[in-house]
This record gives structure tokens, sequence and C-alpha cells, in this order.
């Protein structure tokens, strides 16, 4: 099996080296000439993802941002080959699965929406892993769940990389729970850390809640924005709702209601427990 690669950040290049460590021959292609280089020489790749080797790829993972994807599979679009499987790896699904469905219609290309859930608060080619999705879920977004085979076939591609499921989804449901699973984390995280509080002893009086929720403050602006805003909707929706919530623990305290505080945070605590029994600690861990 041939895989083309597009990007070799923090994702692009652990599917690199996760493909890499199952056998399989990998093109890779990065907009720094010396990343491309760095991950040849690092064996991550075997060459560069180029107009020949791109028609030869049996699977090609787009893992550059969602309009960058776009204008990428616009430009290649005439020579992949009808036999390739494309699938792009955005954080949110529902422009760019729009705009990459239609070209791939237009062209007679097989293409799918994808989302390997995985990373690290650190980006870029020296942070990647060929670990980094060991047993981790690959989420792909089809236009329809019609063609089985097709889906097997794809899932079976995924899992050599070293997934340990593959799930299916639409792209609105998709981005719709990504907000809350990952861009909200994202966003609190980032607000957190400024207090003025941090820089005064935080690293000392501080017990593993703390590093666990800071983690994700570290992020790629330029990337993070990006995606914050084609998602914004949805985003929107669970920030007013956090900020509804965190009043009430504000009232409850301005006012020293102890009973009020004693309720909310009973809420809180049967939330978390309906949701451990409904979905398991391995989904809420992404074991």
């Amino acid at each position: 099996m041939k895989v083309g690669i597009v990007g070799l950040g923090l994702i692009g290049g652990s599917l690199a080296k996760g493909y890499k460590r199952a056998g399989v021959e990998v093109f890779g292609l990065d907009k720094d000439i010396l990343t491309q280089e760095y991950a040849q020489l690092a064996g991550a790749i075997d060459g560069s993802l180029d107009d020949e080797t791109v028609k030869k790829c049996d699977l090609i993972l787009i893992a550059i941002t969602p309009r960058e994807t776009v204008e990428w599979f616009k430009k290649k679009s005439d020579i992949i080959s009808p036999e390739t499987v494309v699938i792009d790896c955005c954080g949110t699904k529902r422009f760019v699965c729009r705009e990459c469905a239609a070209i791939a219609e237009e062209k007679g290309i097989v293409y799918m929406g994808g989302h390997p859930m995985a990373g690290k608060e650190k980006g870029g080619f020296k942070s990647s892993s060929e670990d980094l999705f060991r047993n981790a879920p690959f989420i792909l977004v089809p236009e329809n769940t019609d063609d089985i085979n097709l889906l097997m076939k794809i899932k079976g591609m995924i899992m050599l990389a070293g997934f340990g499921r593959v799930g299916v989804t639409t792209a609105c449901e998709h981005d719709r729970v990504i907000a809350f699973t990952s861009q909200m984390p994202h966003i609190l995280s980032n607000a957190f850390i400024k207090s003025k509080t941090a820089l005064i002893d935080s690293q000392i009086i501080s017990a593993g809640s703390y590093q666990d929720f800071t983690r994700v403050a570290y992020l790629d602006e330029k990337m993070w924005s990006g995606l914050f805003l084609e998602n914004r909707d949805n985003l929107l929706d669970e920030l007013r709702g956090f900020m509804r919530e965190l009043s009430k623990y504000e009232k409850a305290m301005e006012d020293n209601d102890r009973e009020e505080l004693e309720k909310l945070l009973g809420e809180g605590k049967r939330a978390k427990e309906e949701v451990l029994e409904k979905c398991g600690p391995a989904q809420i861990n992404g074991e």
C-alpha cells in the first residue's frame, strides 16, 4: 500500500510514522521544505508527494487547515486517480466536507471527511510520534453510509496507522460535539491561565487538577482561531451555556448561600456520574 500525506506537522508526521511502522510506503508534502527533508532523513517518509507519486497513492491524508485542504484538493483533483481514497484530517467538518465533496463528485474521486482523535499541546513534526494514534479513535464523515464495502476498506486502511477503532458520524453532528469535547476545553484552559495568580507560586501550590486543566492552554493560535471561527455557532452555544452555569456559582458565593452552592455542586457531580454510566470511563478518557 502507498500512502500520501499532505502536511507533516504533529498530525501528519505522526500518521507518517505510524504507517511506516506498519511497513507502508509513505510520500509526504509540507509547505516548509526543511520539514519535509527532515521527515525523509528521519525515515518518516520515503519521498516527496509530488505530481507523479500522487497518482500512485492508494490513500491520501490531508493534515492541514480546512481552507488549505480545499485549495490543495482543488489544485490536484485532475491528477488524483479514481482508485485513490482521499481523507481530510481537519478539526471541523462542515465547511471542508461540503467543499471537498463537491470537488470529488465533479472529478470522480473517492473522498471522505475524517478526524484522528488524538493530539498534544505542542505541534510540529518534532513533536510527532509513531504512537500518537495507538488505540485512538478515528472519526469518518462520509457523505452517505450506503457503501458498506467502501467504509470497511477505508477502515482497514486507517487501522494500519495504529488506531484502535473507527467511528462514523455526520459533519453537523461532528462539529456540534467537537465544540464541547475539544474546542471548549481549549478556550477555557487558555482563558484560565491568564489569571495573575498563575505567575505567583502556582507551580508550588498546585496538584494534578491544575496541570490537567492548563495543559491545552499552550496552543497554536493561528490554527485554533481558524477552527473556532469555522465552528462559531456551535462553540458560541456551548460558551453561552457555560457562562450561564458559571454565573449561578458566582451568585451563590456572592450571597454566601451554602445551600445553593451545595445544590450546584451536587448537580455537577450527578451529571458526571450520568456521563460515566452512559459512556464509560474509557470513552471519557479517550481510550
